[in-house]
C-alpha cells in the first residue's frame, strides 16, 4: 500500500489576483496548455500513485463539481463543499478530516501549483524523517518565508515587506534557514486531533505551534519547473511555456 494513499486539492480560493481570468469561472478551471489548472493537478497526484483525492470548492463551486461529472480521471473525488464559507487552508483542511482520516499519509496540493517535483522523494524523505508535517519549500524571492533550522526543522516564518516575525522556538537568528513554500505538503493524520476547535484558520500559523513540540520538516526542493499560476505574470509564463 502507498504511504500515502490519499490527497487533498486546495481549489477554493477567490482567486482574485487572475481578476478577469476569474470572473465567470474559479480559479481550478482557468486553462493552461489546453487544460484547466484541476486537470494539472488531478494527473499530477493520479501519476504519482494516488488513487483518492478530496477537492475543496467555494468560489464558482457548482462549475467545479460539473466539470468533474463531465470528466472521468480514474480517481476516486470527494468534494468537500465551503460554498457557505470560505475556511481558509487550515480550516478547510479540517473540514475533510473525514474523508482523509482513514489515510497512512496525505498529500496536500495546491490548484494553482504547476510543478516538475518528483512527489515520491517527498514521500520518501517524509518517511524516513517521520515528521507530522513536511512542508515542500525553495529558494526564490517572495515576502513570506518559513524559517528552518540546520536539521530542516521549522522554528519559524517572516514577512519581509512588513518586517513581521513568527518563532515557534528560540533559535539563532545567523543559523536560519529562510524558504518561500511551494504550496506542496505531506502530513500524518495524527494531526487532525491536533487542530484547534475553531472552523476557520490558518494552516501557516497552525504548522507554526506545532513545531513548539512536533517535528514539521522542510523539504528543500530543487527541481526545475514550479510556478505559482494563481500570480497573472506567472500565468502569462506558464502559457508561453511548454508543459509536455
Amino acid at each position: 500500500m502507498t504511504p500515502f494513499m490519499k490527497a487533498m486539492i486546495f481549489a477554493a480560493g477567490l482567486g482574485t489576483r487572475l481578476k478577469d481570468e476569474t470572473k465567470n469561472k474559479p480559479k481550478a478551471l482557468v486553462g493552461v496548455g489546453g487544460k484547466p489548472l484541476l486537470q494539472h493537478a488531478v494527473e499530477k497526484l493520479k501519476s504519482t500513485g494516488i488513487k483518492e483525492i478530496v477537492i475543496n470548492v467555494h468560489h464558482y463551486s457548482g462549475k467545479i463539481i460539473s466539470w468533474l461529472k463531465e470528466n472521468d480521471f480514474g480517481v476516486q473525488i470527494h468534494i468537500s463543499d465551503e460554498t457557505g464559507m470560505l475556511l481558509d487552508t487550515g480550516g478547510g483542511l479540517k473540514k475533510a478530516a473525514h474523508f482523509l482520516k482513514d489515510a497512512e499519509s496525505i498529500l496536500i496540493y495546491n490548484v494553482d501549483i504547476i510543478s516538475d517535483l518528483d512527489l515520491n522523494l517527498v514521500k520518501k524523505e517524509h518517511i524516513k524523517t517521520g515528521a507530522l508535517a513536511t512542508l515542500v519549500v525553495r529558494k526564490r524571492k517572495t515576502n513570506r518565508y518559513f524559517k528552518f533550522d540546520e536539521q530542516q526543522s521549522l522554528v519559524g516564518w517572516t514577512n519581509k515587506k512588513t518586517g513581521e516575525i513568527k518563532l515557534s522556538r528560540p533559535v539563532k537568528s545567523e543559523t536560519t534557514i529562510e524558504m518561500a513554500f511551494s504550496g506542496i505538503h505531506i502530513i500524518h493524520p495524527k494531526i487532525f486531533d491536533l487542530m484547534p476547535g475553531e472552523d476557520k484558520f490558518s494552516i501557516t500559523d497552525f504548522y507554526l505551534r506545532l513545531a513548539e513540540n512536533h517535528p514539521i520538516k522542510g523539504y528543500y526542493d530543487k527541481s526545475i519547473l514550479w510556478m505559482d499560476v494563481g500570480k497573472p505574470e506567472e500565468l502569462e509564463r506558464a502559457r508561453n511555456f511548454s508543459l509536455d
